[in-house]
């Protein structure tokens, strides 16, 4: 692949990413006119940010033949697993009554389970569990019993995947692929060098043995945040996370709100700096969060990060966008000191950071996979001064698409 294609496929990358949001946040009735290339990196593109069926049941239009029976094949492959993964779950939470052990199902269980999705409208492709640290063995054990062996750690979570796991599908969803299941005693992100600890306002104070909700609707939006400002540091997050965000946002009332902010208030943190970012970025789609929320959010975040975050697309902070980063995510830094430590960081990674990127090029190859993974940190930042470098996990579904041809 020449250093040209790469470029058209940057620009192919922007130009449907960009279309398709607006398309969910505002549904038009003409498609766009789009060349043969760009409607299959379109499909790469639902493909990676998750939304395949949710386009399936908004578009106002057909699109090429091509395109509109891929989505409407991901709409099918995205309700059968849903249903195997609410089977698991069932199960799940009936051992874990049995047992006595408390969890809470995160993410996209919680927000299947209180109405803001509706059955297999929001794919997923795992059960994420949190669990107080003191019955986490029972949960190891609880999980194994169900036929899933531990694949790898890391500091957020353990993996745990199926006995017999599916290949994944090249592109998109696939009604077999294997349900991992991740299992968290915390819940927290480095931005980008300092934990945002979360899990006090996730876990229920009163838990029961078994499935249980969050404690409120401001939990449950506070993950939601938290999740995707971690996810825009790595230039990783979904238009998947700006629906969440925005369905949630929605439904919040003046109340709810102000329960947000309290909450954070109780926190060591004591402010939502990190959470304007994710919330100006899903409102310049979807207008969906209340002025005052985003200024009051705002009042708390450094000035440089809010600065850049007022103009910055879904485009610049997703696997949208191709080519790999020397520092992503440094405007995140706190302060000058703190900036200056994560750059070194980059520059001479810790062993515990080289060893987690063997695992994971071993583990998810499809997604941390590819020649760059396997090289040394010297030969990376020689690669990376004399061109630039595109990330694999953006490039392998955009291949899988073009495939299709």
């Amino acid at each position: 692949m020449t250093e040209l294609s790469l470029k058209a496929m940057q620009t192919a990358l922007r130009k449907t990413t960009e279309a398709l949001a607006t398309e969910l946040a505002s549904p038009t009735a003409i498609a766009p006119e789009w060349s043969e290339t760009e409607w299959l990196v379109a499909r790469a593109v639902s493909a990676i940010h998750g939304v395949s069926a949710l386009l399936a049941n908004k578009l106002r239009w057909q699109g090429p033949p091509g395109w509109a029976e891929f989505l409407a094949d991901q709409k099918a492959h995205t309700a059968k697993r849903f249903v195997r993964v609410q089977h698991l779950l069932h199960l799940i939470d009936s051992r874990a009554r049995n047992e006595g052990i408390a969890l809470v199902a995160l993410k996209g269980a919680a927000l299947h389970a209180s109405g803001i999705y509706s059955a297999g409208e929001r794919p997923m492709s795992d059960i994420d569990l949190l669990v107080r640290d003191e019955q986490s063995q029972g949960a190891v054990q609880l999980i194994e019993a169900l036929g899933f062996h531990e694949s790898h750690a890391t500091w957020k979570h353990r993996v745990f995947k199926p006995e017999n796991c599916a290949t994944p599908a090249k592109l998109g969803e696939h009604a077999d692929n294997g349900i991992t299941i991740e299992l968290h005693t915390r819940i927290a992100e480095i931005l980008p060098l300092r934990p945002v600890d979360v899990s006090e306002l996730v876990f229920p104070r009163q838990p029961h043995p078994g499935l249980n909700d969050y404690p409120s609707k401001a939990g449950l939006l506070i993950h939601v945040l938290l999740h995707a400002s971690g996810a825009m540091i790595t230039r990783g997050v979904r238009l998947l996370h700006l629906q969440d965000m925005a369905r949630l946002s929605v439904s919040m009332t003046d109340a709810d709100w102000e329960e947000v902010f309290r909450q954070a208030a109780t926190t060591d943190d004591r402010a939502l700096w990190w959470a304007y970012p994710p919330l100006a970025l899903a409102s310049r789609y979807y207008s969906c969060v209340p002025d005052p929320v985003l200024a009051r959010a705002a009042s708390g975040c450094r000035w440089l990060l809010k600065r850049i975050y007022r103009r910055r697309t879904l485009s610049d902070v997703s696997l949208s966008h191709l080519w790999i980063t020397a520092f992503p995510g440094i405007e995140w830094a706190r302060s000058l000191r703190e900036m200056l430590a994560y750059a070194a960081e980059r520059v001479v990674p810790s062993a515990e950071t080289r060893c987690s990127r063997k695992v994971f090029a071993t583990v998810q190859p499809r997604v941390s996979g590819g020649p760059w993974a396997q090289m040394s940190q010297s030969r990376r930042m020689l690669r990376w001064a004399m061109s630039r470098q595109a990330r694999h996990e953006t490039v392998q579904p955009v291949r899988a698409a073009l495939a299709q041809r």
